[in-house]
């Protein structure tokens, strides 16, 4: 099984990386990619940087160059919901771009991508692999969810704005990534997943809390991350 990885931050590869075995590195249009393994399966990783153009334009390389199986998106996001706390890990079955808006043309609404539809909905057996290996994890300190992860090209910091995206899209956290790898994989037929521990809410704080718990965030991502390609072929 080939893997392909996808991070967005220095913080994140770093803690990813740990987890590779027979690293090689390759430098293809100035991305670093880094192949290596983890158990029996053959890991492509790869940091795209910041936002969804970037997030979109290294899954298609990836993709193209490397005919990657399935690829996984995993890093840090900031928990919407209520019940969510810092360390706790969300598991994305549906993603949604929820700064697209082409409502005003009277015939979609906002977060609907023409041909796609709203909501782009993950590869069920992978969402299914997390979920049991969450649910038997000895001494588990952190709880999780599986539901709706929202990607925009904005750091969303407005406790008013968050609330407004979990009523909307029934959202559990906002992130700057994780839909635009999905719709992606979705136009090119390749099972995905995205994988987001909590490192901040939209508090007034979360600017002072992301630096704090992002590499917190990363490592809980990592780690669900690494049991997941270990009993991916099982």
């Amino acid at each position: 099984m080939k893997i392909g990885v996808i991070v967005a931050t220095i913080q994140e590869i770093t803690e990813t990386r740990k987890i590779l075995e027979n690293v090689i590195s390759k430098n293809i249009f100035d991305l670093v990619f880094y192949e290596g393994r983890v158990s029996e399966n053959e890991v492509i990783l790869v940091r795209c940087g910041v936002g969804k153009v970037n997030a979109a334009r290294t899954a298609q390389i990836l993709i193209d160059k490397y005919k990657v199986d399935c690829v996984i998106n995993i890093g840090a996001a900031g928990g919407i919901d209520s019940e969510l706390n810092i360390k706790d890990i969300v598991i994305g079955d549906s993603l949604v771009q929820y700064d697209f808006d082409i409502s005003a043309l009277g015939n979609s609404t906002k977060g609907e991508l023409d041909g796609i539809g709203k909501f782009i909905k993950s590869d069920t057996k992978l969402v299914n692999i997390c979920k049991n290996i969450l649910e038997n994890l000895e001494n588990r300190d952190f709880n999780y969810k599986i539901g709706t992860i929202a990607t925009a090209d904005i750091f969303c910091a407005d406790p008013k704005i968050a609330k407004e995206i979990h009523q909307e899209f029934g959202a559990e956290c906002v992130e700057m990534e994780g839909a635009a790898i999905a719709q992606v994989c979705f136009l090119d037929d390749v099972p995905f997943l995205v994988i987001r521990g909590i490192s901040d809410s939209p508090n007034g704080n979360n600017g002072i809390d992301y630096f704090e718990y992002c590499n917190i965030a990363a490592k809980q991502a990592t780690n669900i991350l690494e049991e997941l390609i270990k009993n991916y072929m099982k």
